[in-house]
């Protein structure tokens, strides 16, 4: 399924587009009310001094549309849930079933990160940190964020994951939650973060 996705996103731009409607419609008719209470609870618990974690207004847009700007080429080709000039950020935003959250120092935007839902109970989980502020971690409390809103909701969260890409990698080296489903084409591997049982 997850192949037969993947291909549909890459070659097929115009029955993605209809599959990404029709998601959004049914996700926010199912799940709009508890996305809305876990996000509210998961921000209240997982904080970091000196950063704000919020989810993006459409005001946003402009400091998103910089952060990614700011980034060197190499630091974006694994990165791609959405095109970043302004009509496809502004598309991201419209879409009910993408949760999109930024990291603020001030009100200059430092990290983007996003949940990509699924009718089925099932989310994609992506992050992007602007190379000055990595290592402070931002990175894990991203992680907690997204996760814990995931398994509030009772959603499976998952991501496919290059292995060229050396930096997410590492980062993900001594993460406790992911476990590895399968290995796709292109050397990606499709993983899932799961709540521990303790």
């Amino acid at each position: 399924m997850v192949k037969l996705l993947l291909y549909i996103k890459h070659k097929l731009p115009f029955i993605w587009a209809f599959i990404e409607w029709l998601n959004g419609l049914l996700y926010r008719l199912l799940y709009h009310r508890s996305q809305q209470k876990a996000v509210q609870s998961v921000m209240e618990e997982f904080t970091l001094p000196g950063f704000t974690f919020r989810v993006i207004q459409q005001s946003d847009l402009p400091g998103l549309e910089q952060l990614i700007a700011r980034q060197a080429p190499g630091r974006l080709l694994y990165f791609k849930p959405h095109g970043f000039d302004k009509p496809s950020l502004l598309k991201a935003y419209s879409n009910p079933a993408f949760l999109m959250m930024g990291v603020f120092e001030g009100s200059h935007m430092v990290g983007y990160f996003f949940l990509r839902f699924f009718w089925n109970r099932k989310c994609f989980v992506g992050r992007l940190i602007d190379e000055p502020y990595e290592g402070k971690g931002i990175g894990r409390m991203m992680n907690n964020i997204m996760y814990h809103i995931g398994w509030r909701m009772g959603f499976r969260v998952l991501s496919t994951i290059s292995k060229k890409n050396s930096l997410v990698m590492r980062s993900h080296t001594n993460n406790s939650t992911m476990v590895v489903l399968k290995e796709l084409e292109d050397d990606y591997l499709f993983v899932e973060f799961v709540r521990s049982r303790e």
